[in-house]
């Protein structure tokens, strides 16, 4: 957390949130008692227009996600669309990304690198689109929830067979783990365990 961002949560008129309870964890840590109201996947059509009104009527209101950087892999960016729709600025306030946290600790090229997101769910099409990102012959960051990461990893060693990759789990948070080891291991290691957290994956060119 940034002095800027405290600064900016303190001084705007409303957060939207991914989820009021995580944020107000947060602002409750720094003092900070600026009201929160909700904006994710499932309620973003409806409260983004809702939002954008009052950023006309001229209140504040900063966006912020419950991990990492609003729109990566995030509603978010709807919000934004919508806002410069209507004229109105949108400044980024940098903060915490998983992306970049992954590739800079990593040990692997970053000069050129594919952020792929999350990968199909339906086992053909993740294996599919892992082979057309092998097409490109650069580094690939994905994202994968502690729900598929096991399928995901064997869609990985099928496509890519033993190269070692990077599986970090809960980047700038309190159980962070960055582990450099063959795809196999990963699975291995993970099977033997009980999952948590949200996991990015480096694979080298």
């Amino acid at each position: 957390m940034t002095l800027r961002a405290l600064r900016v949560l303190r001084e705007v008129d409303l957060v939207a949130c991914e989820d009021t309870r995580h944020t107000r964890i947060l602002l409750t840590r720094h003092e900070i008692g600026t009201p929160t109201t909700s904006y994710y996947e499932h309620n973003k059509r409806v409260k983004g227009p809702q939002l954008v009104r009052q950023l006309t009527e001229g209140k504040s209101i900063a966006l912020v996600t419950d991990a990492g950087t609003p729109t990566i892999s995030d509603p978010g960016f709807l919000l934004v669309r919508e806002a410069r729709a209507a004229g109105v600025p949108v400044v980024p306030v940098p903060g915490p990304s998983a992306v970049v946290a992954a590739l800079s600790a990593a040990g692997l090229p970053a000069d050129r690198f594919v952020f792929e997101g999350f990968l199909p769910i339906k086992p053909g099409r993740r294996v599919n689109r892992l082979k057309a990102l092998a097409d490109l012959e650069t580094t690939i960051v994905l994202y994968e929830s502690p729900h598929r990461i096991a399928a995901t990893l064997g869609a990985i060693i099928e496509v890519f067979g033993e190269r070692e990759i990077v599986v970090a789990r809960e980047l700038t948070k309190q159980f962070e783990e960055i582990v450099c080891a063959p795809a196999a291991a990963h699975l291995e290691r993970l099977q033997a365990g009980v999952v948590r957290g949200e996991f990015t994956v480096v694979i080298p060119a």
